[in-house]
C-alpha cells in the first residue's frame, strides 16, 4: 500500500516541483533585466499630438520629460529636422521649434539624427538618403554642442536597412565615416496606431474612448514586453540589454509613467542607450535585409537561419 502510494504520489511531487519552478523562473530572469528608452520623429509626429503649433508641442514636450525625469530615465531622443521648417513660416518659428528640442538637452537628455525628411532607405537612393542624413544634422549638432556633447546615433526611419546587402553596408560605412553608431532596437511595437486613434479621440474630447485606448496600450505593450523576453531567451539563452522604441506624442506625455511602473513591475532597471549597446548580443552577425522594419531580435533569428515570428497585434477596434 505504502509502495503504492509513493508510486503515484512521488510524480505528482515531480510535476509540482516542475510546476512550481515554472512559475518562478519568469521571476528569476526578470532579476537584472535592462532597457534602453528611445524615442523618436522629434520635436513630435504631427498626427499624434493634439496639436503641432508650437504651444502645443512645447506642451507635449514639457509633460513628457517632467514624466522622464521624475522616473530617471536616460534617453535618446531622434530628431527629424524637416520639422522645424514648415511651409510658411519665418525664422521666429524656426526658433521657437528649435527651443523646443533644447528642452530636452536642457533636460539632460541626449539627441540623435533620424533624418531631415524621415525617407526610407529601402525606397530612397543612396547618395540622395545619405545626403538627407547630413541635412538632418546642423541644429541637432548645435544643440548638443551647447552642452560639450557630440551627435554620435543614428536611427533609421521605419527601421528599414536596404533591400540588398551592398546597399545596407555602403550605408553603414557612410554613417561610420561621419562618426554615428547605428541604434538597434529589440523593443519594436504598434505603439504608434494607439497614438494617433488616442491623440484623435482627445482632440475630439472623447475621454471614455481615450482612457479606453489608454488602458489598451498599456496592456498591449506588457504583451509586447513578454514576447520579446521569451524571443531573447529562446535565440540567446538569456535576455539581451534591451532597446525600447516609443514616440514623443501625446499618448507617452500622458501615460509614459505607467508604461515605465508597468517595466519596473516586470524587474527593468532604466539604463543608457551606450550601456545596451555594450551587450555583446548587439555584435552579433547581421545580415538582414528586406521590406520590413524589424526589431534586430528578428535581424539575428533570419541570420542564423531561424524563423522570425510575428509580434503580438493589437486587439481589434
Amino acid at each position: 500500500m505504502r509502495a503504492s502510494l509513493r508510486a503515484v504520489l512521488l510524480p505528482a511531487a515531480v510535476l509540482l516541483q516542475a510546476a512550481l519552478f515554472a512559475a518562478v523562473a519568469p521571476a528569476l530572469s526578470a532579476a537584472g533585466r535592462e532597457v534602453a528608452v528611445t524615442f523618436d520623429d522629434l520635436p513630435g509626429p504631427p498626427g499624434a499630438l493634439l496639436s503641432t503649433d508650437v504651444a502645443g508641442l512645447r506642451e507635449n514636450t514639457r509633460r513628457l520629460l517632467a514624466t522622464l525625469s521624475a522616473h530617471r530615465v536616460p534617453v535618446v531622443g531622434f530628431v527629424n529636422e524637416g520639422k522645424l521648417f514648415l511651409e510658411d513660416e519665418g525664422p521666429a518659428e524656426v526658433a521657437a521649434r528649435t527651443s523646443v528640442l533644447r528642452m530636452w538637452t536642457d533636460a539632460g537628455f541626449e539627441l540623435g539624427n533620424h533624418t531631415y525628411s524621415h525617407h526610407s532607405l529601402n525606397r530612397q537612393p543612396l547618395e540622395e538618403f545619405e545626403a538627407d542624413v547630413v541635412r538632418g544634422e546642423p541644429v541637432t549638432r548645435a544643440l548638443l554642442a551647447e552642452k560639450g556633447r557630440t551627435l554620435r546615433y543614428f536611427r533609421h526611419p521605419f527601421l528599414q536597412v536596404g533591400l540588398d546587402l551592398d546597399k545596407r553596408r555602403a550605408f553603414e560605412a557612410f554613417l561610420a565615416g561621419r562618426g554615428y553608431t547605428v541604434a538597434p532596437v529589440t523593443i519594436d511595437n504598434d505603439e504608434y496606431v494607439y497614438a494617433f486613434a488616442y491623440a484623435d479621440a482627445r482632440r475630439r474630447g472623447d475621454d471614455a474612448l481615450a482612457a479606453r485606448l489608454g488602458a489598451d496600450y498599456l496592456r498591449y505593450m506588457e504583451t509586447v514586453c513578454a514576447f520579446v523576453e521569451d524571443g531573447s531567451r529562446r535565440l540567446l539563452g538569456r535576455e539581451v540589454r534591451q532597446v525600447l522604441l516609443l514616440h514623443a506624442n501625446a499618448l507617452n506625455a500622458d501615460l509614459f509613467g505607467r508604461l515605465a511602473e508597468m517595466m519596473q513591475a516586470r524587474g527593468y532597471r532604466f539604463i543608457t542607450l551606450d550601456r545596451a549597446l555594450q551587450d555583446e548580443a548587439y555584435r552579433r552577425p547581421d545580415d538582414y535585409v528586406g521590406a520590413w522594419g524589424i526589431s534586430w531580435l528578428h535581424h539575428w533569428e533570419l541570420t542564423a537561419e531561424k524563423p522570425a515570428r510575428l509580434r503580438p497585434t493589437r486587439r481589434a477596434g
